[in-house]
């Protein structure tokens, strides 16, 4: 049985640091670079990220397909299976796993631009998540 409770912590998570990943983008860019608004972005990013494959993991492996919750692209691939999220952001979360897997394991490629380009124009790929994560979840409430 899916972990409700689990998932609504994660979602607010996952809100709060997109509340602050919203006001990190706010800062005019020359003011952003090389300070400790960069680590903050990159912190915020990275946890959001996790947030949102820790949902994910739980979804996929709950509902029987625990080959698929092993790894981030396939928790994406197993999400768009099980129809919790649609084709177009399934296809945008196995691309963030892959930006996830880069944050972690080759954080010191990570400029200071590109966390001010995601930002600034990716965060709406979050909001996607938490939106179609919701509606799954309410309709799943309904279900049991």
């Amino acid at each position: 049985m899916i972990n409700q409770t689990m998932i609504r912590q994660r979602l607010t998570f996952i809100k709060e640091y997109l509340h602050r990943l919203n006001r990190l983008a706010q800062i005019p860019e020359k003011d952003f670079f090389g300070t400790d608004s960069c680590a903050a972005a990159e912190s915020y990013l990275r946890r959001t990220l996790e947030a949102m494959f820790d949902i994910g993991r739980h979804i996929v492996a709950k509902s029987g397909y625990l080959e698929l919750a092993q790894e981030y692209i396939s928790i994406a691939r197993g999400l768009q299976e099980l129809g919790v999220i649609d084709q177009d952001l399934g296809e945008k979360l196995i691309k963030i796993a892959g930006y996830r897997n880069r944050m972690v394991h080759l954080y010191n490629l990570i400029t200071d631009q590109e966390l001010y380009a995601i930002i600034n124009h990716e965060l709406d790929n979050i909001r996607l998540f938490l939106q179609q994560v919701i509606k799954f979840r309410t309709t799943c409430r309904k279900s049991n």
